[in-house]
Parts: structure tokens; sequence; C-alpha cells
């Protein structure tokens, strides 16, 4: 049970704020049956609810009414502003709607009664109720033993196809891998998560950054977009004109929700956020840097492996090179890999056929044409991420190669940048 920052001792164990004398009336008859306090039934709905938990803690149960709401499912929301988390919470209303009942259901409350309400029907809606509440809660100990795998997916620069890649990712752990997955999106002005797969982002991830201590089991069910059966997305599209108020204490907490809650977490992790809220990879297994075989890739690569190898050391390294064409490059794999120190692990063929195709149909890169050899790559990655053991730590790209000269002179570039002053 969570204690109450109010200072006034145990909670409630039952609340009710309802619009009308007749469903007062049942209220109170069933609770006192029952032996809850009918004391605690009150006139108003939703809207005295929100007003009085605003200033007080929430009961154990709560029954609100939802008649005088002109949209429910927003209204619930504003509820879940003010209620502490652990309160189960029962709606009643005039509005027969199957959708509406599982919208709501689904945003988190326990049971949608329709009016007139019967005594039999509130009967069994709070004795289910307290059986949720008596349930055991499963302990810290249990989810240790979850072969949960954090994966953060971050690019050299924008345009390299990160968040293609972690799209793809967590379509696959999802549909073909069959495994709980969280999408988290932490470009919170221009992600594309969402995006992708034709989902509207909601409020989820700017709720949780402006209101982090609502972070619980209950707010991830309530704010995470459901994408397919096993893959559930957080995401945003913050107002530009809005900066990002946070110290990043929100983002570890919900990746620690996530471990509970899913076996797989994908964090598709701009690298203006890896630099700001580098807290973010502390509890994280595989780090993947998508890469295209470029000069600025290159020096961007040597930079941020450098910083991995420094300050999260406990994770395997992944470097992806992405969009590689079969004719001359910028600079060829032998060079790149020279540069970093390291072998490249992956390579994606440029496809850009499909990668229309997807944004045409609203699909991840990887759903809309299984049989590409991009896709094939992406598999091949998935499943090395799969069998990734987050203690074991992997072969850093060292930082000594920026110190050896110029980059230009590295990839036998200068001579060409030469000719090129000497032509003009």
């Amino acid at each position: 049970m969570n204690q109450m920052s109010s200072g006034m001792g145990e909670r409630d164990s039952f609340a009710a704020f309802v619009s009308d004398e007749a469903t007062m009336e049942v209220v109170r008859t069933t609770v006192s049956n029952l032996n809850m306090p009918h004391e605690k039934c009150n006139m108003g709905g939703l809207r005295n609810a929100v007003q009085t938990l605003s200033v007080s803690a929430s009961p154990q149960i709560l029954l609100v009414d939802l008649s005088e709401c002109g949209d429910p499912l927003s209204d619930i929301n504003a509820l879940a502003e003010v209620c502490e988390p652990g309160t189960v919470v029962i709606a009643v209303g005039q509005i027969n709607d199957v959708r509406l009942y599982r919208d709501l259901t689904a945003s988190g409350l326990q049971d949608y009664l329709l009016k007139p309400l019967s005594e039999e029907a509130l009967r069994d809606s709070l004795l289910q109720a307290q059986s949720v509440l008596s349930a055991p809660r499963q302990s810290a100990d249990a989810s240790v033993t979850r072969n949960h795998i954090i994966s953060a997916i971050v690019g050299t620069r924008g345009g390299v196809g990160a968040s293609t890649i972690a799209t793809s990712l967590a379509w696959l752990f999802s549909a073909e891998h069959k495994l709980p997955t969280a999408l988290l999106d932490l470009d919170v002005h221009f992600g594309t998560g969402a995006l992708t797969m034709d989902l509207e982002p909601g409020r989820g991830l700017s709720d949780a950054i402006e209101n982090p201590s609502r972070i619980d089991g209950l707010f991830i069910e309530r704010a995470m977009v459901r994408a397919n059966d096993n893959l559930s997305v957080l995401s945003s599209e913050a107002p530009i004109h809005s900066p990002l108020m946070t110290d990043g204490s929100a983002f570890v907490q919900l990746e620690e929700e996530f471990r509970q809650a899913f076996d797989m977490t994908v964090v598709d992790l701009p690298r203006n956020m890896l630099i700001n809220f580098p807290h973010v990879l502390a509890d994280a297994d595989v780090f993947v840097l998508a890469t295209e075989l470029t000069l600025s890739g290159a020096r961007d690569a040597i930079r941020i492996l450098s910083w991995v190898a420094t300050n999260a050391s406990h994770m395997k390294p992944i470097v992806v090179a992405n969009r590689v064409t079969s004719g001359a490059g910028e600079i060829s794999k032998a060079d790149f890999e020279a540069s970093i120190e390291r072998k490249i692990d992956f390579i994606m063929p440029m496809d850009v056929k499909t990668a229309t195709q997807a944004a045409k149909v609203g699909q991840v890169f990887v759903e809309a044409n299984r049989a590409s050899k991009a896709s094939a790559v992406l598999r091949d990655l998935a499943r090395t991420i799969m069998a990734a053991n987050g203690d074991e730590k992997a072969p850093a790209g060292g930082g000594g190669a920026s110190n050896s000269g110029s980059l230009m002179e590295k990839f036998g570039l200068g001579g060409m940048k030469a000719k090129t002053k000497q032509k003009a």
C-alpha cells in the first residue's frame, strides 16, 4: 500500500461521488451490506471527485459517476492526475456503448456499470475490487528472474536510420518472436515511432515527464499506445515552443516499470538525449549504433563509442552500417573499420523501394517487405540482441583513433580535397 504524502494516516477503504439520489441510495445500501463506510458517499459526480481528491488522499476503492461528463475518457484522465497509485476505480454512467466500456477499462478502470444501478451489479463489482486489492503484488524478486533486455538505438547523426532500426526491432520482437515489447521514443518533439506505425502518439510520454511520481504499472497500461498484441509504444509530439524541462528521472522510472511489464524494451535514443541524460543507459544491456559510411559518420562513431567505453562499459555495443550501396561510397567499409578500430557488426543495404512502400502503408520497414535483404539483416540483429547477456562486456570502440591524424587523410581523401582546390 502506498504511503500518503498528506500525512493523514491510513487511506479510506471506500469513497463514492455520484450525481443523483437514486444512485446514491443504491450505493449506500450496497456498501453498508458489505460493511464498507457508507458515510463516504458524496454527491457531485466526477467533477467533485477531482476537486476533493486534489486536496485529500484518494481511497482504496473509488466509485465515480460519469453521467455529467461530456467526454468520459478525457475526464477520467483528469481524475487519474489526482488519484494515488493503487486506487481501484469503478465508474457508473448512462452511455450503453461497448466501445466506451472497452476504452474505459483499457484506460485503467476496474469496471463500468450502467444506470439505473442495481445492488447486485454494484456488489459484484465491489467484491471484485476488494479481490484486486487483496491479491498479492508481484515482488521485486520475481521481476529479477524475467529475462528482460533493454536495447538503446542511437544514430551517429539524424537521418542515418536509427528510428527505422528501432521500430523494426520492436516489431520483430513482438510480432515474430511473440515477446511482450515496449518501444520508448525519446525524441520528445519530433519522434517518429508512433507515426511509422500509423498511430496517434498520445500524451503518455509528456505526462510522464511532467509527473514522474505518477509512473507505475497502471500508468504504463493507460499511457502506452498498443501497436499489436505484444507491442506498446510510448512517444510524444510535444509542442515545439515547449522546451524539455526534466532531469531525466522519468526516463529511468519508465525503464524500471518496463522491466516489470515486458520482456524487451527498445529505446530510440537521439544522440542529444544521450548527452543530456546519460543515466538512461545505466540499466540498458545493448547499445546499437547506427551510422552511414560517411566522413561525419566515422567521426561521430569514434566519439560515441569512446563515450560508451568510458561511461557505459557494461553495455554490449553493436555497430550497424545502414544504407550501404554496392557502388563506391564516400568511405569504404575497410577504411571505416580502421578508423573506429573495430569491425562493423551488421551492414544493411540501401533499400529505397521498401522504405518508400513502408511509409505509404503505415508499416515499419521490416514488416513492409519481409523478404528484402535489409529485413534479413534486421532479423539477424534482433536474434543477436535477444541472445545478449547484459553482464557480458563486448569490445568497445576505442577512442584513440581521433588523435591519430586527420580523418580526411586517414580515408585517403586529403589528396582529393587538395586536387579539388587546385581545379577551383
